[in-house]
């Protein structure tokens, strides 16, 4: 994005925020998909407590990234402290990290639908299970830069339109969500889609908000490894002229066929 191959990123919050506190300030967020974690730890049998996992080999898709968030936060309600009490690997996805749970390689690792039920399926057991957890973080977001929203602010308004337009889809016609995580998933089986899509529908955002405390929860984080994260404020991230636009000019209401 800041090289200008990219208009707009949907991507986990944390690599903008970490950007804009450096001083790339004409970064924004501009709609949210998913404002809270819906991650998993899949374990093996043998590790039946979160603690059991001190010394131990945890996956994740990239340091830094969201499940390697998810863990740190899970492992520091136990007591636990992610930078000695365990081992990352990062393994580049999702499925690399489930592939390497499954040939033994790590003692656990961390996934979301439909990886994490799969995991299961082959034996594992979930330590930590994100929906029930409820923890804030901006874990799927659109982001834009402000200069390309000045010059083609249509453009952009019509991009998020359409997003939410497929969000209305996402949430009300189930077979036709399925059909298409079946072809990009390359995942046929009912009961694998069915978990994924009940782990992660209720965390959506119907209406693409973009919530304060799952921005604070990132600035939070970025603040103890860079300072200049505590003079950022999580309205400072954000250029909410689409949803504004959309909830006051009635796009949403009709939409969902609610009135207000």
């Amino acid at each position: 994005m800041l090289g200008g191959d990219a208009e707009i990123s949907l991507l986990g919050g944390i690599g903008i925020v970490r950007a804009f506190v450096q001083g790339a300030t004409d970064l924004a967020f501009i709609a949210g998909v998913k404002n809270v974690m819906t991650q998993s730890i899949i374990a093996r049998p043998e590790i039946k407590r979160v603690e059991d996992l001190k010394g131990k080999k945890i996956a994740v898709s990239r340091v830094g990234g969201n499940t390697h968030y998810f863990s740190v936060q899970v492992l520091r309600r136990y007591g636990m402290d992610a930078a000695k009490d365990v081992t990352f690997i990062q393994t580049g996805g999702e499925f690399e990290a489930l592939a390497a749970f499954a040939n033994r390689a790590v003692d656990a690792a961390t996934m979301t639908p439909p990886a994490d039920y799969q995991a299961v399926s082959q034996g594992g057991h979930r330590l930590a299970y994100g929906p029930e957890l409820g923890i804030p973080y901006a874990a799927t977001i659109f982001a834009a830069r402000r200069s390309v929203i000045a010059k083609k602010p249509k453009v952009i308004g019509n991009f998020v339109r359409a997003m939410a337009e497929a969000s209305k889809i996402l949430h009300t016609d189930k077979e036709f969500a399925y059909k298409v995580l079946g072809k990009e998933l390359r995942v046929n089986d009912r009961k694998i889609l069915d978990a994924a899509y009940n782990a992660e529908i209720t965390a959506l955002e119907r209406r693409l908000d973009i919530k304060t405390e799952s921005l604070q929860a990132i600035l939070d984080e970025v603040s103890q490894i860079d300072p200049r994260a505590k003079k950022v404020k999580p309205q400072d991230l954000v250029d909410r002229r689409y949803l504004d636009d959309m909830e006051q000019g009635g796009f949403f209401n009709k939409l969902w066929g609610e009135r207000r």
